[in-house]
């Protein structure tokens, strides 16, 4: 009876199973996750937009998702635009989720395939929580997507006073920079494309995709690197104010040497980066 009762048990939980990697094989995760790197590359496309600006001595909005919202609400077709992109942004963080969870499958090094789930599920919860703060922001205006740069601010000084606080933000701030420089190196080596279905691209798009994914994921890893970097300084310094998120990065960049000259080459490379996006939603293997 007890073995009986197993056997069932197991049974029913390999069929829940079973039903839960179906649904994530199913073509509305594949248009979710399609809609979703839409969704990025508006996110992308308004970040760089904003960025430009702050090059040539604007102010404006934020730099940042916030930014890019309060971008989007301005215009007369924002409101239908901010509800597709919350959409976009709920599918794109299931797909990422069902990778972590089931994906990955044709990778052989159990490391590697470990790593890139891990990875996968770190931006399942960052988008996922994107999709809550626009899903705040559509119902509640542009006063819920404030203060993400003093919020950063915040946290970073609360992981401070933690017991071996510095280590954990100084540990934080490397592993930001280690991922950025994997992003540099897929930009640079054009790994990216291994994950686009190519044959399907003409000989004017094949070239126009290689300069996009180059530059654009070469712009994204230059910004997290000054990011991790500013986050170990903080860790340093025991001063949280030294931290900063995408906005206060960026305005960073500007105060540096040459720095309007290389906040606007970073403004167009993640304008490069959304339409790189795109150019994903379209022939990415899923």
């Amino acid at each position: 009876m007890g073995t009986r009762d197993g056997v069932t048990v197991a049974s029913t939980v390999d069929d829940a199973h079973r039903s839960v990697r179906q649904a994530a094989d199913s073509h509305w995760v594949d248009w979710g996750a399609r809609l979703g790197l839409v969704a990025r590359g508006i996110v992308y496309l308004l970040i760089g937009v904003i960025a430009l600006q702050v090059a040539q001595g604007g102010q404006g909005e934020q730099a940042n998702k916030e930014g890019a919202l309060r971008e989007i609400a301005e215009r007369s077709w924002g409101g239908v635009l901010l509800v597709i992109l919350a959409i976009g942004l709920a599918g794109y963080a299931l797909w990422r989720a069902t990778e972590a969870l089931w994906g990955h499958r044709d990778e052989d090094d159990d490391r590697k395939r470990t790593a890139k789930r891990l990875g996968s599920a770190a931006r399942a919860v960052f988008y996922g929580v994107f999709f809550f703060t626009t899903v705040r922001f559509i119902l509640n205006g542009p006063s819920a997507a404030s203060g993400g740069e003093q919020d950063q601010k915040t946290f970073v000084g609360r992981a401070l006073e933690l017991p071996a606080g510095q280590w954990i933000v100084g540990v934080a701030g490397a592993t930001i920079i280690a991922g950025a420089v994997y992003i540099g190196y897929r930009g640079f080596t054009g790994k990216f494309e291994k994950r686009l279905d190519t044959s399907e691209m003409g000989r004017v798009m094949g070239p126009t995709v290689d300069v996009l994914g180059t530059v654009g994921l070469v712009a994204r890893s230059l910004v997290f690197a000054l990011a991790g970097y500013l986050l170990i300084r903080a860790a340093i310094d025991f001063n949280p104010d030294e931290a900063s998120g995408l906005d206060g990065t960026l305005k960073t960049m500007a105060h540096q040497p040459f720095g309007r000259i290389l906040l606007t080459a970073t403004a167009f490379g993640l304008m490069a980066y959304g339409l790189y996006s795109w150019v994903e939603a379209r022939y990415r293997q899923l």
